[in-house]
């Protein structure tokens, strides 16, 4: 991503409170529960940008790969994350992830005051299904 100006969404909801990754993660654990609570099986969200479903499920075991302090920061932009996808229309920073076209990476930067914030979604080309996977802090 270049350090040209960025055109991105800017979310009205703010990044999740907390000094330690134990007070970020119930309070990101709390929003992902009311999401699946109201979902039959698979918790999802419904894609502005796509118009179709982005499941969340792998997006707690790739943030489990990493070490507490880098969890902390990534899920402090969690909320950030739900709502820009349910939200924005921005075009994302597409790339193809391997030769056989089976799975391509979707990159969308976001703003939440002066902090920016990049969420990568997978699709799975193969299934037609796309993945929340990460989303964390971008150095603009």
């Amino acid at each position: 991503m270049s350090s040209e100006k960025i055109r991105c969404y800017t979310c009205k909801s703010k990044l999740i409170p907390g000094h330690n990754y134990k007070e970020v993660n119930k309070i990101a654990r709390r929003i992902f529960n009311e999401l699946h609570s109201n979902k039959r099986k698979r918790p999802f969200v419904k894609s502005a940008y796509f118009g179709e479903k982005i499941f969340l499920d792998n997006f707690w075991p790739h943030l489990n790969q990493k070490n507490p302090t880098d969890r902390k920061r990534r899920l402090k932009f969690f909320e950030c994350a739900i709502e820009f996808i349910e939200n924005s229309k921005g075009k994302p920073i597409y790339e193809q992830k391997d030769e056989l076209k089976k799975e391509a990476l979707y990159r969308f930067v976001g703003r939440v005051g002066d902090r920016y914030f990049v969420i990568q979604v997978k699709a799975d080309l193969k299934r037609g299904q796309k993945f929340l996977m990460s989303v964390f802090e971008y150095e603009a």
